[in-house]
């Protein structure tokens, strides 16, 4: 058989024309979309770790290391960054770092202590030597050093097979001040003050509905716990007034606007609130000039959860970032393409993604089909989004707008064809918004707020 032959070009799992795309290119789509060992609509979770980990080999291990700070801080993604610090720990004794490299990058993207046993038991499970390199104990002893009583305390966690006192005598950490010695000797010794947590006060046996209204009135509830326990706050019988109070203070944190959503399925008595919350969390960014197409896939394979315990699907994601593009891009149009292409309502908060999930039936993935007849509809244009898992049966067509942009909500080894006019973004990071400004007028949005307000 003749093997002097052309390879045909690769294809999306739906058969739609693809691109090859460097080492890098792949880890970091696949890492910026993926909830480690997750399954997917097209792929198992452990293939995909599989995928991540050969990627690891075939790239500088200095672009691994910022791949997995940016994925911790900017993403806010938990395991996936501490799995690629496995994989520089793995491949370090054969690469050329500067001093104290790796574990550099495992104190910045520890940012939790129950990160530094999560690494741990990464490690171990990963790796039948037991004992730890010296950049692993030398990046968890200056990880523990970042945390105070409170944070030790909460995130001590007793049910856990790697608890933090085992971490804290196995990297050998050396306290910095006398407080810091004595804050260790009481993780040692199981003397940490307690927190006073929601989990900690409920757990307690205290009135729940007590507990819960002091802690909303106190403060003392984080962005985060509010929106995932507004169902036991109903359920707990805490006051309307209450509950709504709680709400209004979640715009001011770092909750992603997909939250709100997984908020509203479980509190659907408090969708005005939530709707109300969700535009405020994101209504103060500034503004991208010029004319946009917002274009979101709603085809089947966009229903599939992003986990197997998360309710919330791809779907639903790329409506949260299309909540988000909507704000900063005031002139604009919505559209969803499946079968067809629909223009949607230009809504804001929950009543656009309700209007982007119930557009049309969610069938096939025709995305060259839509965005020719875009092209014909808005011949000129300055932006094109398109939020999509990327697996279209037809490929794409060459970007006529002056920028246009694939937003990748899924981490499926192919991708559509970027090189005729199309710059790929992956993942579902309030962050987009800030490299789109930052790829078209050299600032980030913040960089604009922070001179407006000087």
């Amino acid at each position: 058989m003749r093997t002097n032959q052309k390879s045909p070009p690769p294809t999306t799992f739906e058969g739609g024309v693809a691109e090859h795309q460097t080492a890098l290119e792949e880890l970091t789509r696949a890492v910026s979309t993926c909830l480690l060992w997750e399954n997917t609509f097209y792929e198992k979770g452990n293939d995909i770790a599989k995928r991540i980990e050969e990627l690891c080999r075939k790239v500088r291990l200095q672009d691994v290391a910022m791949l997995a700070i940016h994925a911790r801080e900017n993403l806010k993604l938990r395991h996936v960054p501490l799995f690629l610090l496995r994989q520089l720990l793995k491949y370090q004794p054969n690469a050329i770092f500067p001093p104290y490299f790796v574990a550099d990058t495992i104190k910045k993207v520890i940012q939790r202590p129950d990160e530094i046993a999560e690494l741990l038991s990464i490690y171990w499970k990963t790796n039948d030597k037991k004992a730890l390199p010296a950049q692993l104990k030398k990046g968890l002893a200056a990880a523990f050093t970042k945390f105070n009583e409170y944070q030790l305390a909460k995130w001590n966690k007793q049910d856990r097979d790697v608890k933090l006192r085992d971490a804290l005598f196995l990297c050998h950490a050396k306290p910095v001040t006398m407080g810091q010695a004595y804050l260790w000797k009481s993780l040692v010794d199981g003397t940490l003050a307690t927190p006073d947590t929601w989990e900690v006060a409920l757990s307690a046996g205290a009135d729940k509905k007590e507990t819960w209204e002091r802690l909303i009135s106190e403060n003392r509830i984080g962005a985060m716990a509010i929106l995932m326990n507004l169902r036991n706050m109903i359920q707990a019988g805490v006051d309307r007034k209450w509950i709504a109070q709680a709400i209004t203070k979640t715009p001011r944190s770092k909750a992603l606007p997909f939250r709100y959503i997984t908020a509203f399925k479980y509190a659907p008595g408090y969708a005005q609130e939530i709707s109300d919350a969700m535009e405020a969390s994101v209504a103060k960014l500034n503004k991208l000039v010029g004319n946009t197409l917002i274009v979101i896939d709603v085809s089947g394979s966009m229903d599939a959860t992003i986990s197997q315990k998360s309710q919330l699907t791809r779907m639903e994601t790329a409506a949260a970032l299309a909540v988000l593009f909507r704000y900063v891009t005031p002139q604009c149009s919505v559209w969803t393409f499946s079968q067809s292409l629909v223009e949607v309502p230009n809504y804001k908060g929950l009543p656009l993604v309700r209007g982007i999930v119930e557009s049309q039936q969610h069938g096939g993935t025709y995305l060259a089909k839509a965005l020719m007849a875009l092209q014909r509809r808005e011949p000129k244009i300055n932006r094109i989004i398109v939020i999509t898992d990327e697996q279209a049966h037809d490929g794409i067509i060459p970007c006529w707008a002056e920028h246009g942009y694939i937003v990748n909500v899924a981490p499926y080894k192919p991708g559509l064809d970027t090189h005729n006019g199309w710059t790929r973004i992956s993942g579902w990071s309030e962050r987009l918004v800030d490299w789109i400004s930052y790829e078209e007028t050299g600032k980030t949005l913040a960089e604009e707020e922070d001179e407006s307000a000087s």
